[in-house]
C-alpha cells in the first residue's frame, strides 16, 4: 500500500462520523425491496446504510454482487464494513470513485432511520415472522 492510499484511508475513517454527524439531513425511509445494513452501524455512531436493491438489479444481473463480489442471499450474512469497502470489496468495488461515487459521501448510504435492523424492507418473510430485535 503506498504512502499516499494509507493517509486517504486513515482520514476517511476517522473524518467519516464527524461529517455525517455534522450534516442536517432527513433520514431516508427504505422502500420495499431495500437492504437496510445496520451490522456495525449504530455501534460506530452512524446511522444505517440504505441499499436500494432494485435500482442496482435493473443495471446488473444478479451474478455481478451475489457470485462476483461474493455478496451471500442473505440479509445481515456479509461481515461489511468501511475499511473493507475502502479497499474495494462489496460496495467498492464499483463505488471507488471512479465507475460510481466513493465513499466521501457518507450521507448517499448512511440514510437509514438509526436502531433500524439489518433486513430486506417490507419483505414477504416480515409477514411471516417479526423482525428480529437487532443485536447489542
Amino acid at each position: 500500500m503506498s504512502g499516499k492510499t494509507f493517509w486517504r484511508r486513515l482520514l476517511l475513517i476517522l473524518l467519516a462520523p464527524v461529517a455525517v454527524l455534522s450534516v442536517d439531513i432527513d433520514e431516508a425511509r427504505a422502500e420495499y425491496g431495500d437492504v437496510v445494513i445496520n451490522n456495525y452501524s449504530d455501534a460506530a455512531g452512524m446511522r444505517p446504510a440504505i441499499f436500494p436493491h432494485w435500482f442496482h438489479r435493473v443495471r446488473f444481473r444478479c451474478k455481478v454482487c451475489h457470485a462476483d463480489l461474493g455478496f451471500k442471499f442473505k440479509a445481515g450474512g456479509n461481515e461489511i464494513n468501511m475499511v473493507k469497502i475502502i479497499d474495494g470489496q462489496y460496495c467498492g468495488a464499483c463505488h471507488n470513485g471512479d465507475l460510481a461515487w466513493s465513499v466521501e459521501n457518507c450521507n448517499l448510504c448512511h440514510s437509514g432511520k438509526p436502531g433500524t435492523p439489518t433486513q430486506v424492507h417490507e419483505s414477504t418473510i416480515q409477514q411471516l415472522a417479526p423482525v428480529a430485535a437487532p443485536k447489542k
